[in-house]
């Protein structure tokens, strides 16, 4: 008996002891704002493969309205930007790994990732349109996409939205699925596919950029999104996560940001200051 009740508060004790060193370690967790201003660097994890918002141009310089923007952050915020350049499929697990202290990308803001993530004050509509190759005369509106093959970036909102767009359609469409939408690209180019499911800004920039090779399919469809920078959910990360989203709206609210929406997309867009209740 007396062996068990010794057993019992041994046990006891150390999950009161657990539960001490448990609430120490979060109660001391750096804040990740005064790490960053400590360090003056704000990492950031970002894709290269999604112009106009981050890409490598041709003569092999990170660029993009993602790079410009961060810039200015940096400038309000006092720090320097340190990128750090993955695929977008580990974008999301470095976040919560701790590789880097926010997300460029950007993302569409969802429902389900705002129940995981923070996302800040939306900077560009997300809303999709369709790719097509230049000359094609098959596909003059979305709805020209039944029964043809199209591509769209793995895991992203534009996938998800072109799949429940084919739905509507007399004729199902399939989708091939990309890591990097410049792969997608490629095989529009090379006539494998018949379009690309995209944001409007990306598309619309890319037949700007190659009018002879690509074109955009109007009207967009689906629901009207927003593209948004992402941080975690954690207590230590909200007062760097604020700082931020503090220079984002200065940076918004001077101009700048329509300045730099037109350098990248050729036409600014209006964007709420926060989304809370998103259509996807």
């Amino acid at each position: 008996m007396q062996k068990r009740l010794f057993l019992k508060a041994a046990l006891g004790l150390s999950l009161a002891v657990g539960v001490s060193l448990a609430g120490s370690v979060s109660a001391f967790a750096q804040d990740s704002l005064e790490r960053v201003k400590s360090a003056g660097v704000l990492s950031v994890g970002t894709e290269t493969a999604f112009a106009p918002f981050d890409f490598i141009d041709e003569t092999g310089t990170h660029a993009g309205l993602n790079v410009d923007l961060f810039e200015e952050i940096g400038k309000e915020m006092g720090v320097e930007i340190k990128w750090v350049e993955l695929p977008w499929e580990g974008v999301f697990p470095g976040l919560e790994a701790g590789q880097f202290d926010m997300v460029a990308g950007p993302a569409t803001i969802t429902k389900a990732r705002m129940e995981r993530y923070r996302f800040l004050t939306p900077i560009a509509e997300a809303t999709v349109a369709i790719l097509k190759k230049a000359g094609d005369d098959s596909i003059e509106k979305p709805e020209d996409i039944a029964g043809k093959l199209v591509g769209a970036g793995k895991a992203t909102a534009q996938l998800a939205q072109v799949q429940e767009f084919g739905k509507t359609l007399p004729e199902p469409i399939e989708t091939r699925e990309y890591v990097g939408y410049n792969e997608a690209y490629a095989d529009l180019a090379a006539g494998r596919i018949a379009a690309v499911a995209n944001s409007l800004p990306n598309i619309a920039y890319l037949a700007q950029q190659q009018p002879e090779v690509f074109a955009t399919v109007l009207p967009p469809f689906g629901l009207k999104t927003y593209f948004g920078y992402i941080g975690t959910k954690k207590p230590e990360d909200q007062s760097l996560l604020d700082a931020v989203n503090a220079a984002l709206m200065k940076i918004k609210e001077d101009g700048r940001l329509a300045k730099l929406q037109e350098k990248w997309f050729g036409q600014s867009f209006e964007t709420p200051d926060e989304v809370t209740d998103p259509n996807v």
